[in-house]
């Protein structure tokens, strides 16, 4: 899941911890303009990573593996919120964390489903449209305005979605191969493009609820998300009976491997937001989907198809127009960055 929306209003503390954090980022800033960045796309390294893992361990049910991811996103925030000495679960805001740990969690095991299912590349697009999709669910429950611009992009990132889950009712079969003249049989479980356009789904209303969570400091967020969907894994994996110890070896050390990289994740995210805008965040973290063509080749012989690299093409320039229309709606009217850019401020 793309995490950078939801920590972009949550990074900050109060006071004179806020003021301090400032200053400390300034010369951070100062000393290496892109270390937000290059962070960022670090950060999308170890997720895709996790991605990778989730493909490849057959042998463990993919709710198992989201109960591990999700102590990956606990353990980072536990201290913080110790350090910070505020309320773990806020009178008046509950109702609104439980739906968004709800959402997120299911959005989360949806896109894990969607890997073991699907090519990893075209489940990676797939999911990481999301931020496209926030200015519809905005609009609905929150009356944010919804522009041409907004219309324009979610319009091409569906056509996009379209080319690589290619319903057999439109592209049959069969699609043309990137290496030779021959037709290569594409077709895949339908559940998995339909638990990936769902955990779209489910991700953008849960940065539609995280809107009206803004006042809350980041670390209280992420510390119900990892508990809440830690504790729901759990139970869905229990359940369902595939909840058990993966096999001693090298599974095993991949699932712990798994917790590790997105505790790396998650922090080289949270940092990146702290020296960045989310706009160019949002444009670096789209380096997930490069990850994913490359893990796609390298680690399970799947070369993608042209169809796929179309879809994915069309959601990529969609996603970053949004990232930089995040970023340019920051800056100051007066900007000359802003005048450069005026047409993507259009409604």
């Amino acid at each position: 899941m793309p995490e950078h929306l939801e920590l972009q209003q949550l990074v900050d503390g109060g006071g004179s911890l806020r003021q301090s954090r400032r200053r400390l980022m300034s010369i951070f800033r100062c000393s290496c303009p892109y270390l937000g960045i290059l962070l960022a796309t670090l950060s999308s390294l170890f997720f895709s990573l996790c991605s990778v893992i989730v493909k490849g361990l057959v042998e463990v049910n993919p709710m198992e593996l989201a109960s591990f991811r999700f102590v990956g996103v606990l353990l980072p925030t536990i201290p913080i919120v110790v350090q910070r000495q505020t309320p773990i679960f806020p009178e008046g805001k509950r109702i609104i964390l439980l739906c968004r740990c709800f959402v997120g969690t299911t959005g989360l095991m949806l896109s894990f489903y969607a890997f073991r299912h699907m090519p990893l590349a075209d489940a990676s697009v797939i999911i990481f449209s999301t931020p496209v999709f926030v200015a519809i669910f905005a609009r609905l429950f929150l009356k944010e305005p919804c522009g041409v611009f907004n219309v324009i992009t979610v319009l091409l990132t569906l056509i996009g979605v379209v080319l690589i889950t290619r319903p057999p009712a439109v592209f049959g079969d069969t699609v043309p191969s990137l290496s030779d003249d021959q037709m290569l049989d594409t077709t895949y479980d339908l559940w998995g493009p339909v638990a990936a356009l769902s955990s779209t789904l489910f991700g953008a209303n849960a940065y539609v609820l995280l809107r009206a969570l803004k006042g809350l400091h980041f670390s209280v967020i992420m510390t119900n998300f990892g508990a809440f969907g830690l504790a729901y894994t759990t139970a869905v994996s229990w359940g369902t009976g595939t909840l058990c110890l993966p096999p001693c070896g090298m599974d095993r050390l991949l699932v712990v491997a798994l917790a590790l990289f997105s505790f790396l994740g998650q922090i080289l995210l949270t940092i990146s937001l702290q020296l960045e805008h989310c706009g160019p965040v949002a444009i670096a973290r789209s380096a997930d989907i490069v990850f994913a063509f490359f893990w796609q080749v390298i680690f399970f012989r799947e070369v993608p198809n042209i169809y796929s690299l179309l879809g994915a093409l069309l959601v990529i320039s969609c996603v970053i127009l949004t990232g930089m229309r995040k970023w340019v709606l920051s800056l100051p009217r007066d900007s000359a960055k802003r005048k450069r850019f005026k047409w993507l401020t259009i409604e």
